[in-house]
């Protein structure tokens, strides 16, 4: 963290580094000034889901939170975007499609299956998961490496699969 003081100022400015939250409500009024209608409303179904959870759990969400919300908002437009193009609806799938690549953009960068399989064998051995009935501890240690990197879907699977279920 920066601080900084002017001489014969009460101004103080902090420079930290912007959380999630904050670079999307910066973007907001970045589309906002562009008048970039399309962009505005994508960014604004990411901060009204983001306020639907501080107001649903009075809570101020952080980093973490966010990425399971961005998370859950990816998965459910693959699923919108497979669905209106098995219908033949190329309208409602450019949408959705754009929505995808303005949500993942604030998603980090995408694990390998490697890597996956690495933080995976690394759970079970830091836990010490013998059966499946370890599960839910090594899927609570892997969460806040994988959120928002991997689909959890997969990764539950591969759980699954190297404590032998």
């Amino acid at each position: 963290m920066i601080q900084a003081h002017w001489p014969g100022s009460s101004i103080f400015v902090e420079a930290v580094s912007m959380t999630l939250k904050a670079q999307i409500l910066d973007d907001v009024k970045s589309a906002m000034r562009a008048r970039d209608q399309k962009r505005l409303t994508a960014l604004r179904l990411i901060t009204s889901a983001i306020k639907q959870i501080e107001v649903d759990k009075r809570i101020e969400v952080d980093d973490q939170i966010v990425l399971g919300i961005l998370d859950k908002m990816v998965k459910q437009r693959r699923e919108s975007l497979e669905q209106y193009e098995s219908a033949g609806r190329d309208d409602l799938a450019a949408q959705e499609k754009f929505e995808l690549e303005l949500i993942s953009v604030y998603l980090p960068e995408a694990l390998s299956d490697e890597e996956v399989a690495a933080l995976i064998k690394q759970a079970v051995a830091d836990t010490g998961a013998s059966s499946i009935r370890d599960m839910g501890a090594v899927m609570n240690k892997l969460r806040a490496e994988v959120q928002g990197r991997a689909d959890m879907k997969a990764v539950s699977s591969a759980v699954k699969a190297q404590l032998g279920a």
